[in-house]
């Protein structure tokens, strides 16, 4: 296939045999292509315009920084692996520990730069050694605790920032989000986080309507009389334009609160190649570095003009099921539409439009199911907690992450939240390993070996 750009005609170029698929060297006709990229582009883009507008970051940027990172993904993997790489929700809660100390965007995104870099020399390592030292370094039960604490330290940013904005469409969108996850099925369920949005948006305009302007928390933080939904932004903005680049900054602070999420960042990526695999019939597990690589060289060049971290996305995944096409071609499409999308402001200005309490009633669920995630890779790969050896790190590294606790080492050095929680976790782990009698050391499943639960209808 030489570099993943030259593709045969599946049959007659409409739509896959009975029983057959389209498979990631081949496309159908290039209008249907050309569609579907569309239809990817839409099952990202919930969560993908929401990740940038937590972290504070540019979506004009975020979106046009995701094309480009599928498409160095597809070029790196030679069009094996069919797969879009959108905005990573991992890094939230890291953007609103590193704001809470004082840093801005530049810090944020150099400290997800430095994580970039970790995750290309991990990815880099498993090419040399092999999966094995994924799970010599960060078995299971290390893996879904960062992954549950990571997305469970979020829940004060809802509590205290969103949901307080528009309590009233704060539930109604909860609700018709979840209702939405649940209830509807194949494309739809995989698109249920922008159609929470659209709901959102809709209450919060009918609502200015009906009930005037709100007293409560506005996107500055300060408590006064606003409008729900203020679109006064887009009729200022151009149709086309380059979005807002800034360079990186580098503070170790920062990089230590961010260094924990390269352990979701594997743990994503090892996930989607083998749930791509097992779709396709054709094992994948030799493209694993390669993958891992490609997603952490996207991610440095991304945030190296101020986009956000980005990460290989299930919820396409679920669109290649549902059509039963896996052609790379495709994700070419899709990536061309994000890089218009791009460099479209006026898309832009709508989307930093979001109003809070619409990012309150999606960030509920969306949070609660990053936390979850983690418990789902323990089920998975039978993680016993009634052992001493898995309970008892795993126990006090969530409780530090989420809780917040934190630890002064000196007068101007101090870890917390996430950062502290996984080292808790990581060292706790293996120096009780160490340690222990040989009982409590069950042989526990390779991550490789099994999805890691984030092949299944993952939000972001």
């Amino acid at each position: 296939m030489g570099l993943g750009v030259r593709w045969t005609l599946h049959g007659d170029g409409r739509t896959p045999a009975p029983g057959a698929v389209v498979r990631p060297d081949e496309r159908l006709s290039w209008p249907r292509t050309a569609g579907l990229g569309a239809q990817h582009v839409v099952a990202m883009f919930g969560a993908s315009f929401v990740a940038p507008v937590l972290m504070g970051l540019d979506p004009n940027l975020a979106i046009m920084m995701s094309g480009v990172a599928t498409i160095l993904f597809l070029l790196a993997t030679r069009g094996r692996i069919p797969s879009y790489l959108g905005c990573s929700l991992s890094f939230v809660g890291v953007a609103a520990a590193i704001r809470a100390q004082g840093g801005g965007s530049a810090a944020v995104t150099g400290a997800i730069l430095v994580v970039g870099g970790v995750l290309l020399l991990s990815g880099l390592a498993v090419r040399k050694f092999g999966a094995r030292i994924i799970h010599t370094a960060m078995p299971p039960v290390v893996t879904g605790a960062v992954v549950m604490l990571i997305g469970f330290n979020l829940a004060p940013v809802t509590a205290g920032t969103y949901w307080p904005a528009d309590q009233w469409t704060a539930l109604l969108t909860m609700l018709l989000t979840g209702a939405a996850v649940v209830c509807l099925r194949g494309f739809w369920s995989r698109i249920a986080i922008f159609l929470g949005l659209v709901f959102g948006y809709a209450v919060s305009w009918v609502f200015d309507r009906v009930f005037g302007r709100i007293h409560s928390m506005d996107g500055s933080g300060r408590v006064t009389d606003h409008w729900r939904l203020d679109l006064s932004g887009v009729g200022k903005a151009d149709w086309i334009g380059l979005p807002s680049l800034h360079a990186p900054s580098f503070h170790w602070s920062a990089v230590l609160v961010a260094l924990p999420v390269v352990i979701a960042l594997i743990a994503e990526n090892a996930g989607h190649v083998k749930a791509v695999g097992e779709m396709i019939g054709d094992p994948l597990d030799d493209q694993l570095g390669t993958a891992i690589a490609a997603d952490g060289a996207a991610t440095m060049i991304s945030t190296s003009v101020g986009g956000p971290a980005n990460t290989t996305y299930s919820e396409n995944i679920g669109v290649m099921a549902a059509t039963r096409v896996y052609s790379t071609a495709a994700y070419w499409a899709a990536a061309g539409f994000a890089l218009l999308f791009g460099l479209c402001p006026k898309f832009g200005a709508v989307v930093a439009a979001v109003p809070g309490g619409v990012l309150g009633g999606i960030t509920v669920i969306l949070y609660g199911m990053i936390g979850l995630l983690g418990a789902q890779i323990w089920v998975h790969n039978k993680v016993d907690l009634r052992n001493p050896l898995n309970l008892v790190p795993v126990a006090a590294g969530v409780i530090i992450g989420v809780g917040g606790v934190s630890l002064k080492i000196g007068q101007n050095f101090e870890l917390g939240g996430i950062a502290l929680g996984t080292i808790v976790v990581l060292l706790g782990y293996h120096v009780l390993g160490a340690l222990a009698p040989a009982h409590l050391k069950p042989q526990e499943p390779l991550l490789d070996a099994g999805t890691s639960g984030y092949d299944d209808d993952r939000p972001a």
